[in-house]
């Protein structure tokens, strides 16, 4: 007890102390701790503390009693209880809660639903609650004439004593209080089906209403009472119903007074059902709403005589009557939530159709899903679920990359809470799978409209990934092969779009992928596939990335590779190399780019190469030359076999299918476009006439002109065929007309003096004819057939 004493004192301040403590002064407090000769130094030795230390050790015992006293003193304040305008609190919770008004109704269903479920399970022990009160529903009547809803529930109701404190305590909840009284008494168990939690549900219907009155009749009370209050007001009133005609049997009747501008839209009964049917279709107690109809009844008409027909003297005194179909209208009540939750059902005992059926009503679909799965979850997270894959893939790239869907419904206690998520239950690239996940211990804000970020969130959002790919993997090893054939072309690119936002789950991506081959130029071809067929001395699998299947497949990259009989994945969608950079690799094998420098194809003759190295090496000291920066260096080629030559990106820069990605984009940062692409190589094949040519004048006439500009243009060539866009295209065209001036220039034996005829008079001499000169009119003697202004 000294150490904590001693240690509080000796961190309270003087102005903490009261003042009538003898603590209080300076002097005193010195006084109180030090003998008189310290007192007055600034400071004291050890030696003569500890001697102190042993004469006063009872003074100062005393001195920390009395510091005790007076730190309790302090700590022993008067005590004060919170205060608060209640109207203006009630209007806060209401109005900053919730961000939809139409919530308010899944609110009112969703107590109502729990006072049914009370009754349900207490009368198990007391039967005689229930007496002859009629079933257990909820029935919803809107009136659009009056601008009112009555919502009515045949549940456990309450008494005076429980309206005070249900319903006149704000965040106070019944349903909450009754589950943990229900959890204390383990012999009872607890009902999960039971939804409120916060207490603040209730309070929901002033978002549209201005008036509320809550009618209610317990089981376990003679009387009826009625709860009354209004908006923006700190009282309410309770009052006993004596009016015969407004008497419950049971339970409870809240009728809500709309507001103005909220009058016509939730007093529509066709509203109404279809709240009910999006929040509380899957509510474990039938739901019926006041809905008008029509049938079709026949009744008996005179028959009118037909126009100019009169009718026979027999039949003048009464006319015939016949009967006719006739359509009324009329007031009913309809159930709303016909449709079963199937997902609370034994996986083995639903069936296909079933599944199917519920797939389309629930998401609004008209084509039957290529797959789905049911599941159940237990352990450390709850849940149940079913996932379907769609059977036709978004119609717009927009999906793609929003990752804001409607395709996953979230119910808590089958109560529809929300399907507007931005990643919290799926990945982005997941999206397009639709499903209902259904949990009872979710973390939720208290409006239920908020999935709260939390590691229950993060497991069950895992075990939801890992289920929907179980689903499509099994699409892929099914025997219908047209099934994943429909898959890959409706969400191929959501794969790929997986393999650049989720590293952790590349193992299960990368077998689904699929990819035209230099081998399957017309179906699409799996990884696996790729690799069973690859050769012995393979080590890496090879790509190459083009704008279009047909460009690949004449790429000049390629023809080395084909000569043997190496197979090449065409990567022809603009995500696709991006996706198999961020792979890397597949089952230990490399992913290597054919565009770019240091390709090796694993049967190189060193040999042979240093020879025809050592022949050229002047060659490409010469083009370098005459090329200067265009290129960071002019090789000798391993990957051509009919090409003259090729234009290869350097390793750690862009192929020419990404750059031409790059510069496509709408925001992207040309200040580091010449940085990024990298250095660009030339890489000549020697076996060509081309560059033997061009060899023999390097050797024999290397100032001369024509070989520089045959130089420059093959550079420009090589940089068209290998999938660069040229700096000026109109200097490339130019540079094109020359040489071909060059090559077709007289060979078909034209003279000057008929490169100089105008195209008639060569026409005419081509025919053996002489040329006659073109007849001349006048303006006035031009005229036109059907000229208007001309007369006979």
């Amino acid at each position: 007890m000294a150490p904590v004493l001693s240690r509080s004192l000796a961190t309270a301040s003087l102005a903490s102390l009261p003042s009538s403590s003898p603590l209080a002064r300076p002097s005193l407090l010195r006084s109180a701790f030090l003998p008189p000769q310290v007192g007055r130094g600034n400071c004291f030795s050890a030696a003569a503390g500890l001697k102190w230390k042993q004469r006063e050790r009872r003074s100062r015992l005393a001195v920390r009693c009395e510091a005790a006293v007076a730190e309790k003193e302090e700590a022993s304040g008067e005590k004060f209880e919170y205060q608060a305008e209640v109207s203006r609190l009630l209007d806060l919770i209401v109005h900053s809660l919730y961000s939809h008004k139409e919530v308010f109704l899944r609110e009112l269903v969703s107590n109502a639903s729990d006072a049914l479920d009370k009754l349900r399970f207490l009368s198990v022990t007391e039967p005689s609650l229930l007496g002859d009160a009629g079933d257990l529903e909820i029935r919803i009547k809107p009136d659009p004439d009056n601008g009112t809803i009555t919502i009515t529930d045949t549940g456990i109701g309450m008494t005076k004593e429980e309206l005070i404190d249900c319903l006149g305590t704000i965040a106070q909840s019944g349903t909450s209080k009754f589950l943990k009284a229900l959890k204390e008494n383990k012999d009872l168990g607890a009902d999960n089906g039971l939804i409120g939690q916060f207490g603040v549900g209730f309070y929901s219907a002033f978002l549209v209403a201005d008036r509320v009155v809550v009618s209610t009749k317990s089981p376990r009370s003679d009387k009826q009472y009625v709860w009354e209050s209004v908006a923006d007001s700190s009282s309410y009133t309770i009052r006993e119903e004596t009016d015969p005609e407004k008497l419950l049997r049971r339970g409870t009747q809240i009728t809500l007074y709309l507001r103005s501008d909220d009058k016509y839209e939730f007093s529509e009964p066709t509203r109404i059902q279809g709240l009910v049917k999006n929040y509380s279709q899957f509510v474990s107690f039938p739901i019926y709403t006041w809905q008008e109809k029509s049938r079709t009844v026949e009744v008996e008409e005179e028959e009118e005589p037909k126009e100019g027909e009169e009718p026979p003297p027999e039949d003048q005194g009464e006319k015939k009557k016949v009967k006719k179909s006739k359509t009324e209208k009329y007031w009913d009540w309809e159930l709303a939530n016909e449709t079963k939750p199937i997902w609370m059902r034994n996986p083995k005992e639903v069936q296909k159709d079933e599944y199917n059926e519920f797939y389309k009503k629930a998401f609004n679909e008209f084509l039957e899903p290529l797959a789905y799965t049911h599941f159940t979850t237990e352990g450390e997270v709850e849940f149940r679920s079913i996932l379907y894959v769609p059977g036709m893939g978004p119609l717009n790239n927009e999906e793609v990359v929003n990752p804001k869907t409607k395709n996953i419904r979230l119910y808590v206690k089958r109560v529809f809470i929300s399907d507007d998520f931005d990643g919290e239950l799926f990945p982005r690239y997941l999206s397009f799978v639709k499903g209902v996940v259904d949990s009872n211990d979710l973390p939720l804000n208290v409006s239920r409209e908020i999935l709260q970020e939390s590691r229950i969130v993060r497991i069950m959002r895992k075990r939801l990934v890992r289920k929907a790919f179980d689903m499509i993997q099994d699409i892929a090893e099914s025997e219908n092969k047209e099934d994943y054939k429909k898959f890959w072309e409706n969400f191929g690119r959501f794969m790929k779009l997986g393999c650049i936002e989720d590293s952790g789950n590349h193992k299960r991506i990368t077998p689904l992928l699929r990819f035209y081959t230099s081998k399957s130029e017309e179906e699409v071809k799996s990884l696996d596939d790729y690799v069973e067929n690859m050769g012995e001395n393979q080590k890496a699998i090879f790509y190459l990335a083009s704008d279009s299947l047909k460009s690949a497949k004449t790429a000049p990259f390629l023809e080395k590779l084909v000569q043997k009989d190496i197979e090449v994945l065409y990567l022809v969608e603009p995500i696709d190399e991006v996706a198999i950079q961020n792979l890397q690799t597949y089952k230990e094998k490399k992913f290597v780019d054919i565009s770019k420098e240091d390709l090796e194809l694993g049967d190189e003759d060193e040999v042979k190469e240093r020879e025809i190295k050592q022949e050229y090496n002047l060659l490409c000291d010469w083009i370098k030359q005459q090329l200067g920066d265009k290129v960071a260096k002019v090789q000798i080629s391993k990957r051509l076999s009919s090409s003259p030559c090729v234009l290869v990106s350097g390793k750690f820069g862009w192929s020419a299918n990404m750059e031409r990605l790059m510069k496509a984009q709408a925001l992207g940062d040309t200040s580091s476009l010449e940085f990024m692409r990298g250095r660009r190589i030339l890489e000549i094949n020697t076996d060509h006439p081309i560059i033997k040519d061009l060899s023999a004048a390097c050797k024999n006439a290397p100032d001369s002109s024509e070989a520089k500009r045959a130089v420059d243009l093959l550079y420009d060539t090589a940089l068209i065929s290998s999938g660069f866009s040229p700096d000026s295209p109109a200097e490339l065209g130019n540079k094109i007309y020359e040489m071909m001036a060059l090559a077709v220039g007289g060979r078909w034996g034209r003279s000057e003096e008929e490169g100089d005829a105008s195209p008639s008079v060569e026409a005419d001499s081509s025919t053996g004819e002489e040329a006659t000169e073109p007849e001349v009119y006048e303006p006035s003697e031009v005229i036109a057939e059907n000229d208007p202004w001309t007369t006979d």
